[in-house]
């Protein structure tokens, strides 16, 4: 058993980076989708909800809530939505924060 709980508990990190990567990836679309239609950012990860990009907010595995995201602002200064972040502490497999993700 003491052999086998350390890779268990690794397969399961593993397993939460990969749902969080996916995660941040339906987000971006969906933002990125959004700014094609509207030519603007949404103003919120909740008007995306709201106007239907997405059916309902992901949640991040790693810090386990919908709510824990960081919002990027657009870098020329704009309003709204340009990019989100994991708002979990700590780093993943790779070394990465999982707020550079």
């Amino acid at each position: 058993m003491s052999l086998a709980a350390p890779r268990y508990f690794e397969h399961v990190d593993r397993s939460r980076e990969a749902v969080l990567r996916e995660n941040l990836a339906t987000l971006r679309d969906a933002i990125d989708q959004y700014h094609t239609d509207t030519n603007r950012w949404p103003g919120s990860l909740e008007a995306l909800v709201e106007k239907r990009y997405l059916r309902s907010m992901p949640r991040d595995p790693v810090s386990d809530s919908d709510t824990s995201w960081i919002l990027v602002a657009p870098p020329d200064g704009g309003e709204g939505v340009y990019d989100v972040r994991s708002g979990a502490e700590g780093t993943a497999a790779n070394g990465q924060p999982y707020g550079e993700l």
